[in-house]
C-alpha cells in the first residue's frame, strides 16, 4: 500500500490566498489591519524559530505584528504585566503567549492575564470551556489545522475509532474534543498508558503529538489507517522527523502527514485565521 500524503504545504498555500483577500477587505472596511501581539520569554531557540515564522506569515498576509520579548530571567510579575498590557491595548486584535514557559514560571497564572476575546491560541480556560461544550470560539491552531487537513482530503470521521497519543492542552486534548465533535469514538493514550501498541493497532485514525521521534512504527499501525503526525523532532544531523516512523508507516496506512510539510504549515494559517476572527469581533465586522 502506498499512502496518500496529506499535504499541508499545498493546502496552506490555498488558504493563505483566500485569507489575504479577506484581510484586505477588513482593512478597507475598518481602515486598519488586524494586529497580532506575541509575548515571549527569551532563551528557547525552537520558540525563536517559531516566532520568526509567525512574523513572516503576518508580513506576507498584511497582519500587524508586535513582539514583547522578555529576558530569560524575567519574573512572574513582569510576565503577567506584559500579557495584561498587550491584552488591554486597543490596537491589538489577538495575543499569543509563547509556550512552554521556562521552569519556575506559572503557565496558568500567565494565561489568566489574557483577554479571552484576544486568545487566538485557544489556551485560556474560558476558551477551552467553549471548545469542551462545542460552542463557537477560538480553536487551538495546531489541532484546527489537523482537522482542516482531514476535511480537505475527505477523511470520514463519523463512527471511526480514533486514538490521540498525547494529552497537552494545546494539541492532544483539544484534538480529542474536535474528533469527538466530528462523531468519532475517541481514546487518549499517554505516557502512563499500558500497551500503547495495542490501542494503536485498533485505531482507524491515529493522531500523535508527543515529541518522541519514531514512537509509532508501521508495525504498530492498522492497515488502512489515517495518521496525523504533529511531532517535530530535530535529530543529531539536523534532520526534522515526526513522532511516527514515516517510511514504515507509509507502507501500511491509507493516508499520512509528512514531517515536515504536513500539519506544521497549517498551524500559522489557523493562527492568522483566529486573529482575523478576533479583529472582526472586536470591531463589529460581519463575516
Amino acid at each position: 500500500m502506498t499512502a496518500i500524503l496529506l499535504d499541508g504545504r499545498a493546502l496552506a498555500k490555498t488558504l493563505r490566498a483566500d485569507m489575504r483577500a479577506e484581510i484586505q477587505q477588513f482593512q478597507v472596511t475598518t481602515g486598519r489591519a488586524p494586529v497580532l501581539a506575541i509575548v515571549q520569554v527569551a532563551g528557547d531557540p525552537a520558540a525563536e524559530r517559531y516566532v520568526r515564522s509567525i512574523r513572516k506569515s503576518c508580513e506576507d498576509q498584511g497582519v500587524g505584528f508586535v513582539a514583547r520579548l522578555l529576558p530569560a530571567e524575567t519574573s512572574q510579575t513582569a510576565l503577567e504585566a506584559a500579557i495584561a498590557a498587550v491584552s488591554a491595548d486597543a490596537s491589538v486584535s489577538g495575543v499569543l503567549v509563547q509556550l512552554p514557559l521556562p521552569r519556575g514560571l506559572s503557565q496558568a497564572d500567565a494565561i489568566a492575564q489574557l483577554d479571552p476575546r484576544k486568545d487566538v491560541d485557544g489556551v485560556h480556560p474560558y476558551t477551552a470551556g467553549l471548545l469542551m461544550q462545542g460552542l463557537p470560539g477560538f480553536v487551538p491552531n495546531t489541532p484546527a489545522g489537523g482537522m482542516e487537513l482531514l476535511r480537505h482530503y475527505g477523511i470520514t470521521l463519523a463512527g471511526k475509532r480514533a486514538l490521540v497519543v498525547g494529552r497537552s492542552v494545546v494539541v492532544g486534548k483539544p484534538m480529542a474534543l474536535l474528533l469527538l465533535q466530528a462523531n468519532a469514538t475517541v481514546t487518549i493514550g499517554h505516557s502512563r498508558t499500558p500497551d500503547l501498541a495495542a490501542l494503536v493497532r485498533e485505531a482507524e485514525i491515529v493522531v500523535v503529538a508527543v515529541g518522541r521521534a519514531g514512537l509509532i512504527s508501521g508495525a504498530m499501525l492498522r492497515p488502512g489507517a489515517v495518521v496525523l503526525d504533529f511531532g517535530i523532532n530535530v535529530l543529531g544531523d539536523g534532520t526534522i522527523v515526526g513522532d511516527v516512523d514515516f517510511a514504515s508507516a507509509a507502507e501500511v496506512v491509507a493516508a499520512i502527514t509528512p514531517v515536515p510539510g504536513g500539519t506544521g504549515p497549517m498551524t500559522n494559517v489557523m493562527l492568522l485565521r483566529n486573529v482575523l476572527q478576533a479583529a472582526r469581533a472586536l470591531h463589529g465586522v460581519a463575516v
